[in-house]
């Protein structure tokens, strides 16, 4: 079946043929339908797969169809998403489908100033898209109104769990009409989230798109054995034997993440780093400066994992595995999107091989081995620009660092 063949609104048409899609994915084939009969669903599928238009598409129809016949302003789609970036990225999908129709939509999260936000919302908003920071400071302050909320998405809940948002969520759901369409979309499902979803929904519809494997099957998987300290010359190798390729490259900490990045300015590899430490500015910039290829290397924490859609990223590189199963699942899917084919290539030192065993269980499956021969090995860490360089000499170079700012606040 085609978009064309479908019954919704003929300015959203436009806008899907535009963006050069004809027909829709699996998720999009199997929820779109189900969303404009006003179901609610809980659907599980692979990243990568579109699940965004998957809903954005049936949501926009239904609030251009009730507007059509004068219904009340007010907020009437309320999306929530655990990051930042991942709800900026939703609202950019709404805004594209619905230039062609009278629905407009809105991001509101923290790590900005809350006035703007709350003069757009007065100016009025059909479809919501925030963070559960801002969301609930918002209601608690009685400046944002949901009582008028007609279709709630909760997009990666699992992770607003992870995050310690459960309790929120729940108390939110006071300040909701009790009668309202709800949807829940996420790559992987628990027990925990399928407690919080049954909670809320009403007779919901469950789809699964390809259960037996959680990773797109256009993505290359591939482990080497390389021992933590000596991650970065790999890392530099790698780089170095594709210089034009985006790479995303995983580390476990904010701390770990620049040390990474020191690694690389030493050697002359330009790269950039995403993490919950930085301000939104900075890192709404650093996504824009990556998303256009300005810098082809970015080193990010689980933070940038979750539904983010990143054009072209040809390898996501797992510098640390990460300590869960599911977001090995979430890193990778950063690659191999839609058609294209991806390569995940992942670092694992000796304390690491538990989670390795973890996330093939939870794969199904093995991951390639990549053969590194002793003399390889070797030969690796022999011509590295930073062979004479240690881990030691970077920590000194933070300490040092770390001196010099402390010494500049005190004279300020």
């Amino acid at each position: 079946m085609k978009f064309e063949q479908y019954y919704i609104d003929e300015g959203i048409k436009t806008s899907i043929s535009k963006l050069g899609y004809k027909k829709p994915t699996d998720i999009q084939f199997k929820s779109i339908p189900l969303i404009l009969k006003g179901e609610d669903v809980l659907a599980i599928a692979q990243t990568g797969t579109g699940k965004t238009a998957a809903f954005a598409i049936p949501i926009l129809h239904l609030l251009q169809e009730r507007k059509i016949v004068g219904r009340p302003d007010g907020v009437k789609c309320l999306v929530m998403a655990p990051t930042h970036e991942l709800a900026l990225q939703i609202d950019g999908v709404f805004k594209t489908l619905s230039q062609y129709i009278r629905i407009n939509s809105f991001c509101i999260h923290g790590g900005v100033d809350q006035n703007p936000q709350i003069e757009q919302l007065n100016k009025g908003v059909d479809v919501l898209i925030a963070t559960p920071g801002r969301l609930f400071d918002l209601v608690s302050q009685g400046v944002l109104i949901l009582k008028r909320v007609e279709i709630l998405v909760l997009d990666e809940a699992d992770h607003m769990l992870d995050l310690g948002f459960i309790k929120d969520i729940k108390d939110l759901m006071r300040h909701l009409p009790k009668k309202r369409q709800t949807l829940f979309f996420s790559a992987t499902i628990n027990e925990k989230i399928k407690k919080l979803a049954y909670s809320l929904v009403s007779n919901a519809i469950r789809i699964q798109v390809s259960p037996k494997d959680p990773v797109a099957k256009n993505i290359d998987h591939a482990v080497a054995f390389i021992e933590m300290d000596d991650k970065r010359f790999f890392l530099e190798d790698m780089i170095k034997d594709n210089p034009e390729k985006k790479m995303l490259v995983f580390v476990r900490t904010k701390v770990r993440a620049e040390r990474v990045k020191k690694a690389l300015d030493r050697v002359q590899i330009v790269s950039d780093t995403i993490h919950s430490d930085k301000l939104q500015e900075e890192r709404e910039r650093t996504m824009q400066r990556f998303r256009k290829g300005n810098v082809k290397i970015l080193i990010a924490t689980d933070v940038s994992a979750r539904g983010i859609d990143i054009p072209n990223v040809e390898y996501v590189i797992n510098y640390d595995l990460p300590e869960t199963a599911e977001n090995y699942v979430h890193r990778v899917g950063r690659t191999g999107r839609g058609s294209q084919k991806g390569q995940a290539v992942s670092f694992c030192s000796t304390e690491e091989q538990e989670l390795l065993s973890e996330i093939e269980t939870n794969m199904g499956k093995p991951i390639s081995r990549i053969d590194i021969s002793k003399s390889d090995y070797q030969f690796t860490l022999n011509i590295s620009d930073a062979k004479a360089d240690s881990w030691q000499s970077l920590l000194k170079e933070e300490e040092l660092d770390l001196k010099k700012k402390r010494k500049k606040k005190k004279k300020k």
